[in-house]
């Protein structure tokens, strides 16, 4: 087994080295990458299971261990599972309200186009969060529930863990994926389309 020690690193540093270490060790069938907090851990973990391992992780809250064994010998290291369809569209959502001055304004504005996103039918693809559109997948707001039937809907939802783990939200999340940087730049970088907000 590999142990890779990936500790102090912020993401997306541990995906990134774990993707390059199975670029260049391509026969790799078992590993073990090692970071210091739950947002590497979740995207190393995410991203293993891309490249066909099975994984698991175990951490105290301070220090994590992702496994993984390689259960698909086909499976291409550094394939992306970022894959979209033709005429797919990205939204990337920066801020949890609308505009600028009133803030109760801009969260209704807010409310409302997650509400009408629906209306993109299968162009929308993928609904990337990051810094304060990561409230937005929160329990306790009034948009969970809009984001999740998106995801009942087949709309891919990433939500940044750095932003999680920043503003403390990390046990929060209550829709999408916990993503990093990597993963929101191949997003942007596939899409025929995207709407920034």
């Amino acid at each position: 087994m590999e142990n890779l020690d990936f500790k102090g690193l912020a993401c997306p540093q541990p995906v990134i080295r774990t993707k390059a270490f199975l670029e260049e060790t391509v026969d790799c069938l078992e590993l073990s990458v090692e970071v210091d907090n739950l947002a590497a851990a979740e995207n190393v973990t995410r991203f293993l299971e891309g490249q066909g391992f099975a994984t698991s992780y175990k951490g105290d809250g301070s220090l994590y261990f992702v496994s993984g064994q390689r259960t698909d010998a086909s499976s291409a290291a550094g394939a992306t599972e970022s894959q979209s369809a033709p005429g797919s569209v990205a939204v990337m959502i920066t801020h949890n309200t609308i505009g600028t001055g009133d803030l109760e304004l801009g969260h209704k504005l807010m409310l409302n186009f997650l509400k009408t996103l629906p209306e993109m039918g299968d162009s929308l693809w993928r609904v990337v969060m990051v810094n304060e559109g990561v409230k937005l997948a929160c329990h306790g707001t009034d948009t969970l529930a809009e984001l999740k039937a998106l995801e009942e809907k087949g709309v891919s939802l990433l939500v940044c863990g750095t932003c999680l783990e920043h503003f403390g939200l990390m046990a929060e999340k209550g829709a999408g994926v916990t993503t990093n940087m990597l993963d929101i730049i191949t997003s942007l970088q596939v899409a025929d389309k995207v709407i920034n907000l």
